[in-house]
C-alpha cells in the first residue's frame, strides 16, 4: 500500500466509564496501529466528547477512517464521522477487558451495535469489523488486512493499465471498456496497437537490446538452447514493451499474443510477458484485461508474482486443479528456481517460459469477473501449491484445494467464469473479500 494514504484513528467515547482502562487500551491500539502502519494519524487523546471528535475530524481529511469505541458512544459519534467523511470505514469494538462482577469498564460492544444500526440506515453497509482487543493476535491479523484492502483500493486511483491489441475471436471475456475501469476501479486505460510495439522492436539494431537479453539470460537456466536470433528479437521486443511501459507509466497491461507474433514478427511475446511481471508489471496474454487487472491485485497484496493461466486439469482422487498456460510465467515462479525455455507447444517457435511452479503451502486462485448486467464479482478459492513435476507443455502449477475440487470446478463452470485465474503465492482470500465489499463487488468464495 501507498505510505501517503491519509489513515485516521477516532477512539470514541464518553467520559463516564473507567478511563484508567480505557487509556491502557487507547495507547495499545496506537501501538498496534503504528507497528502495521507507521504513518497513522492519532489524537492526543480519546475523543470523549462531541467537541473534541469534530476538532479532530475538521483538521484531517482521510482515505480510511479506523472508528473505535473506546467506551461506549452514542449514534451521534458515528453520524459525525459519516457526515464529513465517505471513504472506507472499519469499526473496531473493545472486549471487555475485565469481568469480575464489578462495574462494566468500557461496555465499547452497546457504542458497536448503535453505531452500525446508524451506518446501516444511511446506507453504508459497506463498513468492516473487527472485534477484539489491540493485543489478540486475530485482531491485529484482521486490521492488518483491513489496511491492505484499502490500500489497494487507494493504489488503483488513477492506475494506469494498457491493452496491447484486441482480444482474439472468441475471447471477448477479456474485453475491458475504459468507462467500466474508471466507474468501479478508479483505473484508467489506454490501448495500443500490437504492430505499433512490433514495429519499434524491429527498428532496434544488433546490441542495443543488450541488457534484455542479459536479463532473459540471468532469469533462466537455458537460453544457450535457444537459437541466437530468437534470442535477439525477443530481446527488442522487450525493449520495446519495457519502453512504453516506462514512458506512459503502465502498472498493469494486457497484450494480444496469437496469432501476431508468430504469423507477423516471428517470435511469441510470452518471454516478454513473463519477465515483465518480475519487473513489478503485472502482465498477462490474450489480451484479458480483467485478467491483468486480478493480476495486479495479486502483486499488490502480495508483493511478488504470480501465475495467470487456465484450470485445464482436475484430479479428484488428489483433488487437485492443474492451471496451465502455454509459455507465459514469471522466472521467479519456478520450481528449484530454474526457470526453463523452450518453444510454444502448437506453435513449435521460442522462446518461451516451460516449467512448473514452485510450490507454496498457501495458495489464493482469484479473478476479477464481470457478469452479466455489467457489474463484476470476485471468484475466491484457496489451497497449495504442490511439489509435483511439470503435467504439460508450457508453464502451470497444481494447486490441492482446501475445498473439493470436483465441486470447486463444477459450480464455478455453471457459475459461468471466465476461463482464466490468478494464482497468488499467499493467503489473501480475506483481504480480497474486505476489498470486495469496500468495492462494493460480488464476493464469491468457493
Amino acid at each position: 500500500m501507498s505510505n501517503s494514504m491519509n489513515v485516521l484513528y477516532v477512539p470514541v467515547g464518553v467520559g463516564t466509564f473507567d478511563l484508567v482502562c480505557a487509556q491502557d487500551q487507547f495507547e495499545k491500539s496506537i501501538a498496534l496501529l503504528r507497528n502495521l502502519y507507521p504513518e497513522v494519524i492519532v489524537p492526543e487523546e480519546p475523543l470523549l466528547t462531541l467537541a473534541k471528535l469534530n476538532a479532530f475530524l475538521d483538521a484531517n481529511n482521510p482515505d480510511f477512517v479506523i472508528v473505535q469505541n473506546i467506551t461506549f458512544a452514542n449514534s451521534a459519534y458515528v453520524s459525525e464521522v459519516l457526515a464529513r467523511f465517505t471513504c472506507p470505514l472499519l469499526l473496531w469494538t473493545l472486549t471487555e477487558p475485565i469481568v469480575d462482577g464489578a462495574r462494566l469498564r468500557l461496555n465499547s460492544l452497546t457504542g458497536a451495535y448503535s453505531a452500525a444500526n446508524t451506518m446501516m440506515l444511511l446506507g453504508r453497509n459497506d463498513f468492516l469489523y473487527v472485534l477484539g482487543g489491540p493485543e489478540d493476535t486475530s485482531v491485529i491479523a484482521k486490521v492488518g488486512q483491513a489496511l491492505a484492502a484499502v490500500g489497494l483500493r487507494y493504489d488503483l486511483k488513477g492506475m494506469k493499465m494498457s491493452a496491447i491489441g484486441h482480444t482474439p475471436q472468441g475471447f471477448g471475456f477479456g474485453r475491458a471498456l475504459d468507462s467500466e475501469l474508471l466507474k468501479t476501479f478508479s483505473v484508467r486505460l489506454e490501448s495500443i496497437e500490437v504492430r505499433e510495439l512490433m514495429e519499434k522492436a524491429r527498428s532496434f539494431k544488433q546490441g542495443e537490446s543488450d541488457q534484455y537479453k542479459t536479463l532473459m539470460e540471468e532469469s533462466t537456466c537455458n537460453c544457450v538452447e535457444c537459437p541466437r536470433e530468437r534470442m535477439e528479437d525477443s530481446a527488442h521486443l522487450m525493449h520495446a514493451y519495457m519502453d512504453y511501459v516506462q514512458e506512459n507509466n503502465i502498472k498493469a497491461l494486457a497484450s494480444r499474443c496469437w496469432p501476431d507474433f508468430f504469423t507477423s514478427y516471428g517470435t511469441p511475446v510470452c518471454s516478454v510477458l513473463s519477465l515483465l511481471n518480475d519487473q513489478g508489471v503485472a502482465s498477462v496474454c490474450e489480451s484479458d484485461m480483467y485478467g491483468a487487472l486480478s493480476q495486479f491485485v495479486a502483486r499488490n497484496l502480495t508483493k511478488k508474482s504470480s501465475f495467470f493461466g487456465d484450470p485445464v486439469y482436475m484430479d479428484e482422487e488428489a483433488g487437485t486443479i492443474t492451471y496451465w498456460h502455454c509459455g507465459m510465467a514469471a522466472p521467479s515462479l519456478a520450481q528449484n528456481k530454474c526457470a526453463c525455455i523452450g518453444v510454444h507447444p502448437n506453435r513449435k517457435i521460442g522462446p518461451v517460459m516451460d516449467f512448473a511452479c514452485a510450490p507454496e503451502e498457501h495458495v489464493t486462485i482469484f479473478r476479477i469477473g464481470r457478469k452479466m448486467d455489467g457489474t463484476f464479482r470476485l471468484f475466491s478459492t484457496k489451497g497449495s501449491a504442490l511439489d509435483v513435476p511439470k503435467q504439460f507443455s508450457g508453464t502451470s502449477v497444481v494447486v490441492k484445494t482446501d475445498h473439493d475440487a470436483r465441486a470447486v470446478v463444477e459450480k464455478s463452470v455453471v457459475d459461468g467464469w471466465e476461463p482464466h485465474f490468478v494464482v497468488a503465492y499467499g493467503d489473501i482470500q480475506e483481504t480480497l473479500a474486505m476489498f470486495a465489499k469496500i468495492m462494493h463487488i460480488e464476493f464469491c468464495a468457493y
